[in-house]
């Protein structure tokens, strides 16, 4: 008998289809028992990760694909690609934090999230400082006028999201300045990207030792292993062939990534379990929020950033 074809005996069993529910099925239930006279068919198992896998790799491909055109086509898109995504991010970390009763001043923190990276890319260094302290001044004088309570709270909520999404954000811009900065901006996307792929498909088949189960626990020891190896294959290949640097370069540029992205990865499962939130939204299908995509960006920008200032001279 084929496995698709139903059983015709009398007294009316199960289609083989169900046969497979049969075995987990508790058969002292009634709704059981009902469940699979009527053929019913199991229910998917979730992918080891939680997340659907398709939909996550269609969504990260085409945000990929996105950036990296625009890396070579048009700066200025990325420019502002990035202050849309900060926008996002912070709009997505306020309403995480509205629901322990954190209320973040919204006018001064969005429009700071916008003009903090748009400061670096257009001035450096300098208009990011002054953008940065003028978003903190913003956000002071607006909580100061307002008769909202607990207003000290709120000013340290806006601060902080502003440093974490925004400010560690601008360090890409301010990459982007550099000499070649395109390519060293491509260079951090594609280390980020090994990072996070190499970590889940080696967790996803072999982790079994979790780094900190009471923070993250699908992240493995054996997940991070192979985050290190992919990204140092990337790193040296990409140092020698696009930065045209030694490939020490690339295996110091890589581990740095991996121990950043880790490191973001970590605080943002923190703040969200302290939260109490999954993702910080469903905006990507698969991935979550923008901020679960961002949480190993952000951190990787200054470390990237630093190292190609302090290194690439020396490895000239």
């Amino acid at each position: 008998m084929s496995h698709s074809q139903p059983s015709t005996q009398a007294g009316g069993s199960a289609s083989l289809e169900a046969g497979p529910a049969a075995k987990g099925a508790d058969m002292n239930d009634p709704g059981s028992r009902r469940a699979l006279r009527q053929g019913a068919k199991p229910a998917k198992k979730p992918s080891r990760a939680g997340r659907n896998l398709p939909a996550a790799i269609g969504v990260g491909v085409v945000l990929l694909g996105g950036l990296l055109v625009g890396l070579l086509y048009s700066p200025l898109a990325i420019a502002a690609i990035a202050a849309v995504f900060s926008a996002v991010g912070v709009w997505e970390v306020s309403r995480a934090l509205e629901v322990r009763g954190i209320k973040v001043p919204q006018v001064p923190v969005l429009v700071g999230s916008i003009a903090v990276p748009l400061a670096a890319y257009f001035g450096g260094t300098e208009a990011l400082a002054f953008a940065l302290a003028g978003t903190g001044i913003a956000i002071l004088l607006w909580r100061t006028i307002d008769t909202a309570q607990d207003a000290l709270r709120s000013i340290l909520a806006g601060i902080f999201v502003i440093l974490w999404v925004p400010f560690l954000l601008s360090f890409a811009l301010l990459l982007f300045r550099e000499p070649e900065g395109y390519i060293r901006v491509a260079v951090l996307l594609l280390l980020v990207v090994a990072n996070d792929t190499c970590g889940y498909l080696v967790g996803a088949l072999a982790g079994k030792h979790p780094m900190a189960p009471k923070i993250s626990p699908k992240k493995s020891w054996e997940g991070f292993a192979g985050s290190v190896a992919g990204a140092t294959v990337v790193g040296i290949l990409t140092s020698v062939f696009l930065l045209d640097q030694p490939w020490w370069f690339g295996l110091v540029l890589a581990v740095a990534t991996v121990a950043a992205a880790t490191a973001g990865d970590f605080s943002e499962s923190m703040i969200k379990r302290e939260l109490g939130v999954k993702d910080m939204s469903n905006l990507l299908p698969g991935h979550g929020g923008v901020m679960d995509r961002l949480d190993s960006v952000v951190f990787a920008s200054p470390v990237v950033f630093l190292l190609s200032v302090l290194l690439v001279p020396v490895a000239m």
